[in-house]
């Protein structure tokens, strides 16, 4: 394996989508994935063997392997030690990569090709103009071309409506708010999630055809718990949740010039300095996750996309300079759960139905933005991972609070016992919300490496992360304007699970452009070293799911490292 001109550090958000905008300008990639390839025929038993070392071939992607792999069992899927989604090696004798991070609640991220978008709702709104003009060293003007070409390629459509979007769009609009009719988005309201979903199937209302017969014809069948993993579509390029290893990595194969290794975390950055170039990224050294050998691999450009934790964990065991925004700044959209249950009467007038089902279609449909604050999303998610985001409370128990005169909330913690029986009783009519704050950069956040801890692939990251008091200040209007957007719809009762500040999903800005990469993403202390994930984000785009920013950025900085050095 050699001559490349890019080796590409993660499979992921970012990294598939710059390998496949690389491979289209005739460069040669090498992908580089720590974790295992779902849904490839050189790799039958992912979990359980070896396999081969390499794929460079859209030939080798399996259909029926990847549904056999990939389906909606919630814990075959999603638990955090052995599912498919666990953040670890392929080998499932082995224990999960450490992170230590001491304090309540969950990182939500997986390895293997496709990154954590296997496991994402797929939500792909735009940033919020407001948080990119004048405050990121680039415009929101020169982001638009490349939201639009990521927004092309996925492609990206308005999520259907089923009765939780139904729902949430008339507590919206009893609540006063208005329908945004764009996508750029500049002032307050509600509309369709913007999604990485295919539209459903037309044949989804046809009765001669079973649930078997759709799930292998193109588009969504709206069967919901689209987080599990999504087994919809006739090819392993035409499911209907469009994660990269189902987009953009077939397309990075057809370019004939992408290769993806599994199974291979790096582990240094390798660099050299001379008179010409200075300190310059000239490879990386990798361990094999089976064997465990390591290897020195060379090119000319090395692209970091391992995320917002391992990019500068690499970064800092791989001894490069001294940096005081390495790893630092980190931002997390301070999360929060608010949930309403309804009784049936209330229901049927509004939806023709007494049960909501959450399940039903995108797992997040709906949303309400609001530049300054953040964002509110409707969400779906199946019973066991609900129950699960019900019990992770910095309140503690629910028993200890109960609610005052001017609380909009009925109950407040973490539900157990027969409290939790009974709300999961109520699971088809209860419509959640998802809390996601227009986070601020705190130099005190982020990721270092514990002094004394090592696993197999260097020392570990230390993660830590609390908001600052504007941040809480926003989340808390964020919280009431969700509970009262519930009761409007007629909710009967309100649940603020109030999430620690440990749960982390949306990850961003610890190699923050303007201080550790330049407005092209190219380190500033180590030349040909470029970023790719959503680490290199300025703030935290006021507070929307970072994943089309990361791809359309991608796709700009391609084409920027091309220009200057391949041109």
């Amino acid at each position: 394996m050699s001559n490349f001109e890019v080796i590409v550090i993660g499979a992921g958000g970012g990294g598939a989508v710059i390998a496949k905008e690389l491979g289209e300008k005739g460069l040669k990639v090498l992908v580089l994935e720590a974790g295992p390839w779902y849904g490839n025929k050189k790799w039958p038993n992912p979990n359980s063997q070896s396999g081969a070392e390499s794929s460079s071939t859209s030939d080798d992607l399996d259909v029926v392997l990847h549904k056999q792999l990939l389906n909606k069992f919630e814990m075959n899927m999603n638990d955090l030690v052995t599912g498919r989604f666990r953040w670890g090696p392929a080998d499932r004798s082995r224990s999960q990569w450490f992170r230590n991070a001491d304090q309540k609640g969950v990182i939500w991220q997986c390895s293997g090709v496709g990154g954590t978008t296997q496991a994402y709702t797929a939500n792909c709104p735009r940033a919020y103009p407001a948080a990119i003009d004048n405050v990121w060293p680039i415009s929101y003007r020169e982001l638009i071309p490349y939201y639009e070409k990521v927004e092309e390629t996925l492609p990206v459509n308005f999520a259907a409506t089923t009765a939780k979007e139904e729902l949430f769009y008339y507590g919206a609009k009893k609540a006063g708010w208005h329908l945004i009719p764009t996508l750029d988005v500049t002032g307050p309201g509600y509309r369709p999630q913007p999604n990485a979903i295919l539209p459903p199937n037309k044949n989804i209302t046809n009765l001669n055809l079973s649930e078997e017969q759709l799930s292998w014809m193109e588009g969504c069948t709206l069967s919901g718990h689209c987080i599990n993993g999504c087994p919809h579509g006739p090819s392993v390029d035409k499911m209907a949740k469009r994660s990269t290893n189902v987009s953009y990595v077939p397309l990075a194969l057809k370019t004939g010039n992408v290769c993806i290794r599994p199974n291979a975390f790096v582990i240094k950055i390798v660099t050299e300095n001379t008179v010409s170039k200075g300190l310059h990224a000239v490879g990386v050294k990798i361990r094999d996750t089976w064997t465990g050998e390591q290897e020195e691999l060379r090119a000319e450009i090395v692209v970091m996309a391992s995320g917002s934790i391992e990019s500068p964990r690499l970064w800092l065991n791989s001894g490069l300079p001294d940096n005081q925004w390495v790893g630092r700044g980190l931002v997390n959209h301070y999360m929060d759960w608010v949930s309403g249950i309804f009784e049936e009467k209330d229901l049927i007038p509004i939806l023709g139905t007494s049960d909501i089902n959450p399940f039903v279609g995108n797992t997040c449909g709906a949303r309400m933005d609001y530049p300054g604050l953040g964002a509110l999303q409707s969400v779906g998610m199946s019973p066991g991972l609900t129950a699960s985001f019900y019990a992770v409370s910095e309140s503690g128990y629910s028993f200890l609070h109960t609610p005052g005169m001017n609380d909009p909330w009925d109950i407040r913690g973490r539900l157990f016992g027969y409290e939790l029986k009974e709300t999961m009783d109520a699971y088809r009519r209860t419509l959640n919300i998802l809390v996601s704050t227009d986070d601020e950069v705190n130099q005190r956040n982020g990721i270092t490496l514990d002094p004394l801890i090592r696993d197999e692939n260097g020392f570990v990251p230390v993660v830590k992360y609390q908001p600052t008091k504007q941040s809480s200040r926003k989340r808390s209007k964020l919280v009431k304007i969700a509970a009262e957007l519930l009761r409007k719809a007629g909710a009967k009762k309100i649940i603020w699970t109030n999430w620690p500040t440990g749960m982390m999903i949306h990850i961003e800005s610890t190699m923050r452009m303007g201080f550790v990469v330049d407005q092209d993403c190219e380190t500033f202390q180590v030349k040909r070293l470029y970023i790719a994930d959503n680490s290199v984000h300025y703030n935290s785009l006021g507070g929307v799911n970072p994943t089309l920013t990361t791809q359309a950025l991608a796709t700009r900085t391609a084409e920027k490292l091309v220009e200057k050095y391949f041109n």
